[in-house]
């Protein structure tokens, strides 16, 4: 297959965040230890390219659970992604790593690296390939060795405990860097992006596929935890004043297929039955205070079936960024 030349006018990478720790005393060069020194950490890494004639917002890609800003580059059977589709499309294009994670492993709080056999759960069922060992009929995502090597091989572990403060904290401070942008989150990345959005204002629109957690609500609004057979949802509160920061810009979020409607022995499905739920509850919320926010179901709302938890990089994932498209042009932000 053959592409059009793609003119980038600047191209780079950054660090963002961060704390520094300090060691009491005084560092001696000759006699060595760890009086007086410093370490860096908890930081997100970005990489970053710019096209000829970019349009007004670039956009700011947030990977999920697991993941790297690998998730937005080549997929995993071979052909173009998110970070490339939308460069072509006119978009400055900044690809994150959230801190303790890829690139930006390096963390002040202590490093933790266990690995542990997941792959059958974690990327077949959680990530709706299907039911290990079978996929789904419809699913959008090719079914050879090779895409199935690719996309566990491009899992990576945390080099330190996931903490919502400091790894948003991160986020927020590559937007301020980057400046007004429009954020695009997956799964995890989705709660990582509301409390992004609540400290940086540089933040102007979001779009989520499939956030998986930390849905934040005013508090005395918070829904019960929400059951399912992978364990409950929960989600948090925090002032309305500070909620309502997310009223002032627009969101819109998509889900994929194979999401039962009704409880379900499979816990890889059934996750994802209590989060659409949640993220209608969430965007309810949102709207009840002036916001703009939608929730939609790539079935249920398009037609468009058998996308997993990724689909933005299936077999389908020009129509998804097509979609995406349409959106962020009505949305006022393209």
């Amino acid at each position: 297959m053959s592409f059009e030349p793609i003119t980038i006018v600047d191209q780079g990478s950054f660090f963002a965040g961060g704390t520094i720790k300090t060691w009491e005393g005084t560092f001696d060069p000759y006699h060595p230890t760890d009086a007086g020194q410093t370490l860096r950490g908890d930081h997100s890494y970005c990489f970053y390219e710019i096209p000829a004639n970019a349009r007004k917002y670039p956009l700011v890609f947030l990977h999920g659970f697991g993941q790297s800003g690998k998730t937005w580059e080549t997929t995993p059977d071979g052909r173009e992604g998110f970070q490339t589709i939308f460069l072509r499309r006119g978009f400055g294009t900044y690809v994150l790593d959230q801190a303790r994670r890829g690139k930006a492993g390096k963390t002040a709080a202590g490093c933790t690296n266990a690995q542990k056999p997941d792959e059958q759960y974690q990327v077949f069922d959680i990530f709706r390939m299907g039911i290990w060992p079978d996929y789904f009929e419809n699913v959008q995502m090719a079914r050879d060795e090779e895409t199935f090597d690719q996309f566990c091989r491009q899992c990576t572990c945390d080099t330190g405990t996931l903490e919502l403060a400091a790894q948003s904290s991160s986020v927020a401070a590559a937007c301020d860097r980057i400046g007004d942008c429009i954020l695009v989150s997956h799964s995890m990345g989705g709660g990582m992006g509301w409390a992004a959005a609540l400290k940086s204002p540089a933040v102007k629109a979001i779009v989520s596929f499939e956030p998986g957690s930390n849905f934040v609500f005013p508090e005395g609004e918070v829904p019960d935890p929400m059951p399912s057979s992978a364990g409950p949802l929960e989600a948090y509160g925090v002032p309305l004043e500070t909620f309502k920061a997310l009223t002032k810009i627009p969101v819109v979020i998509y889900y994929g297929d194979n999401i039962p409607a009704e409880p379900n022995a499979n816990p890889g499905q059934d996750q994802w039955r209590v989060r659409i739920d949640m993220a209608r509850l969430w965007a309810d919320a949102v709207n009840r205070h002036g916001g703009n926010a939608k929730v939609y179901s790539l079935p249920e709302d398009f037609g468009i079936y058998g996308n997993t938890h990724f689909p933005f990089a299936d077999l389908n994932n020009i129509e998804i960024a097509d979609l995406m498209s349409k959106h962020l042009h009505a949305m006022g932000v393209d």
